[in-house]
């Protein structure tokens, strides 16, 4: 592992890494992004009164890690059941094909459907495993049959569905000080 540091931002090389830059943060920008994950529509006068910063740097701190790209955007979390959304499957899928091209359409085709709420390439038995929300079981198979069987090399696809839902959050820890 190698690491070096440039205008504040550490990048840190591991055998699997990305190379996206850690970037350095103080106990304010740490509480600042916990406090925004509980509530992203905070305004930066509530924000400020929390962190014990006026509006200004509180705004600064904000822009500068949305455009670090620490803040990604700010949502609504959705009772996925309130608005029919039933079914949550999880989806591993098996290639025959290993080819570039192969994954990259699978890849355009995923990105492109809103039912597919996450998709990770992973090591084991499986190519991807899809997180995949439904209104109900008839809706689930008409996406694997009209979705994820029509796409080049697909082996097998291995379905789980959810019995209940222990724990959702998009919520990640923020790590104290380094």
């Amino acid at each position: 592992m190698k690491a070096y540091t440039i205008r504040k931002i550490t990048y840190v090389l591991f055998a699997m890494s990305t190379n996206r830059p850690k970037i350095e943060m103080d106990a304010v920008d740490r509480s600042m992004l916990r406090l925004l994950q509980d509530d992203g529509a905070l305004s930066n006068a509530a924000l400020g009164e929390k962190l014990s910063l006026s509006v200004t740097p509180c705004w600064r701190r904000r822009k500068l890690l949305e455009d670090q790209g620490v803040i990604t955007g700010y949502q609504a979390n959705i009772d996925r059941r309130a608005i029919g959304l039933d079914l949550l499957a999880f989806v591993h899928v098996r290639f025959n094909m290993h080819s570039d091209k192969t994954a990259d359409n699978f890849e355009a085709v995923i990105r492109s459907r809103p039912e597919v709420l996450s998709c990770h390439k992973i090591t084991g038995d499986a190519d991807y495993i899809l997180q995949v929300v439904a209104s109900n079981l008839d809706a689930y198979g008409e996406f694997v049959e009209r979705v994820l069987r029509r796409q080049a090399g697909v082996a097998s696809i291995q379905s789980s569905l959810a019995l209940r839902e222990v724990k959702c959050s998009s919520r990640f820890p923020i790590p104290e000080g380094a």
